[in-house]
């Protein structure tokens, strides 16, 4: 009897291994089956909603870019408000302080009146420092970022964007402080129908104010070493180190050393030593800059961006 009950239950498992036509058989192998296949479904599930999180998680962060503040640098824009800066009139007898907006983690500067330009300027003052920023500003766009400048940000020196016909990117220009102008080449640009921008072409700087005074710089990078570091339609990130009374400055964008001037060693009419350091000191605010004008210096509608905007002392 024993062994019987022992040979048949070693029958039903084989019938059940190799999936015999047998009711028991049958039944074990379903059964097998409807497991295997819900464990299969429910670890392919598992896996496709943890997929799916990854990429909706992965999709926010891209989203929300959420920078990593470089070493050594501290942030001046917390990427949701304007806290830490504050608008300023560009003009005090047509006065506007301009529409700045923070979105998608980016400020935005734009005309409020039209014609009519506006500061953004930083809280916090800085001496010898790095700044790092990225900017991408619509076309035509004259702006800019100064550095070492007054309270109400219209004083200073001004790293140039102004991206539109015969303007420069990168060299610098010394706004209430002799109005020199350190450039070596200006743009133009060749657009599709609806105004994108396919190409930048450049030019030898021309003076196009007559009271402005053109400065050489102590170093240029090449107009075609520019053409290819720059990003169209994109965002570009420019590195400003200014350093000592009479600050040297220097701008990279994207990396590449784009421009540098001494202005301690400047020499023109009108270029008072004195006069600027009573001016604007030793230290400064950062300011944001809306240019006024017309169409051709700020189109309707245009704005420029800012983003990632970072600094350290040194």
């Amino acid at each position: 009897m024993k062994t019987t009950m022992s040979t048949r239950r070693e029958f039903v498992k084989s019938a059940a291994l190799l999936g015999a036509g047998g009711a028991l058989g049958l039944g074990l192998t379903r059964f097998g089956a409807t497991a295997l296949d819900g464990a299969t479904a429910a670890t392919t599930a598992t896996a496709a909603n943890t997929t799916a999180a990854a990429t909706t998680a992965a999709a926010t962060a891209a989203k929300q870019r959420v920078p990593v503040v470089p070493e050594g640098f501290v942030s001046l824009f917390d990427g949701a408000t304007l806290n830490g800066w504050s608008r300023q009139v560009r003009d005090l007898k047509n006065p506007s302080l301009g529409k700045w907006e923070v979105k998608d983690g980016a400020i935005i500067g734009g005309q409020d009146v039209p014609g009519l330009g506006s500061y953004l300027v930083s809280d916090e003052t800085f001496g010898d420092f790095e700044l790092m920023l990225d900017a991408r500003p619509d076309w035509p766009a004259d702006t800019g970022f100064y550095v070492r400048t007054n309270s109400r940000g219209n004083i200073g020196y001004q790293v140039l964007i102004d991206y539109r016909t015969n303007g420069g990117i990168g060299g610098y220009y010394g706004n209430g402080m002799g109005n020199f102008h350190a450039w070596s080449y200006m743009f133009t640009a060749e657009r599709d129908a609806g105004g994108r921008v396919l190409k930048l072409i450049p030019h030898p700087a021309v003076e196009p104010h007559k009271g402005n005074k053109k400065v050489d710089l102590d170093f240029c990078a090449p107009a075609d070493v520019f053409l290819k570091v720059w990003k169209l339609n994109d965002w570009n990130t420019f590195r400003l180190r200014a350093v000592g009374e009479l600050p040297l400055l220097t701008t990279w964008i994207n990396g590449e050393k784009i421009a540098e001037l001494d202005t301690a060693k400047m020499q023109f009419p009108g270029w008072d030593p004195k006069a600027v350091l009573a001016k604007v000191g030793r230290s400064g605010h950062i300011s944001l800059e809306v240019h006024n004008g017309d169409t051709e210096r700020w189109g309707p509608g245009v704005v420029s961006r800012w983003r990632n905007i970072y600094v350290k002392k040194l």
